[in-house]
């Protein structure tokens, strides 16, 4: 019993190292220690040991699964936070029932994003909405917050995938909900990732609408997160946040015959740059280039239209 409490313990100690490494075998330690604790901790002998260890081999799995391309190991993640909800029962442990139901649709999310469809991302909608009837704001109001925060995130990318808007402004419900207790005092790099995340909803908004109103939310959104995101504490959210800045910015600047908002674009993009290189982020490099080359061609169409 005590090696298979042991074990669980090295696992958990395991991921915080694996997660702050770049490499992988951190990782696999933990799932391999996890695993070796469920030959001593069974479901038979202590269900809701045996319970918690499940729900932690989800997130090492999870934690790994996220750095590599496949399904396989999220797959298993799923897996093993359903195998742990059969024993912790929402009636015997409502907290840590709730913590795995957001576990859980953490998992079908990472799924969701890698899939062309939309079931897992559905089934994740209601794994973090079942999980908000334990995780109320009066009783764990950060918890409450965070999984109104991974509620916004699934619904964007739901909103994202469909025509419509109903996905993204329940996005932008759930993302100023978690704001309410996400407060830049209190948690500042959560406040701003929150931030950034209701931005995003709201950029999507507001393309899909006449007006301008969502647009400059939007840029509100973005300007706010760049005042905890900053160059110096976290360089490459930095050049994230200035580059999703310059793409509300550019969506802005199409709707209007000043060339000032493209021309802030602009200036956020060459921001973004001085982080986004060419060697480091390849990918990300060249839709900078391609956002970049977008505004100044407004701008040049803009001015050639005004003379």
């Amino acid at each position: 019993m005590k090696g298979g409490a042991c074990l669980n313990d090295f696992g958990i100690a395991l991921v915080a190292l694996g997660e702050r490494e770049s490499g992988t075998a951190r990782l696999e330690e933990a799932v391999t220690a996890y695993r070796a604790a469920l030959e001593e901790r069974t479901r038979d002998r202590v269900p809701l040991d045996w319970a918690k260890t499940q729900n932690n081999l989800g997130a090492g799995l999870q934690a790994r699964g996220a750095r590599e391309s496949g399904m396989a190991l999220l797959e298993e993640a799923v897996l093993a936070y359903r195998a742990a909800l059969e024993e912790m029962a929402r009636e015997r442990a409502p907290l840590d029932w709730a913590r795995t139901q957001n576990n859980l649709g953490a998992g079908l999310q990472a799924l969701g994003e890698r899939e062309n469809g939309t079931a897992r991302l559905e089934e994740a909608v209601v794994a973090y909405r079942l999980a908000l009837e334990e995780q109320t704001r009066d009783r764990v109001p950060l918890e409450w917050a965070r999984t109104h925060n991974n509620l916004g995130i699934v619904l964007q990318i739901l909103g994202d995938r469909e025509s419509g808007t109903t996905r993204l402004k329940e996005a932008v419900t759930a993302y100023r909900a978690a704001l309410e207790e996400r407060t830049r005092d209190r948690v500042p790099l959560d406040w701003a990732m929150t931030q950034m995340g209701l931005g995003t909803a709201l950029t999507y908004l507001g393309e899909r609408e006449s007006g301008t109103a969502r647009l400059e939310e939007a840029v509100a959104a973005y300007r706010a997160a760049l005042e905890e995101q900053t160059r110096e504490r976290v360089p490459l959210d930095w050049a994230t946040a200035q580059y999703n800045l310059g793409h509300a910015l550019c969506a802005l600047g199409e709707r209007e015959s000043s060339t000032a908002h493209l021309e802030e674009a602009v200036s956020a993009y060459r921001a973004a740059l001085e982080e986004w290189t060419r060697d480091q982020v390849p990918l990300q490099w060249e839709r900078m280039q391609t956002g970049l080359k977008f505004a100044l061609d407004l701008i040049a169409e803009q001015t050639a239209c005004s003379e």
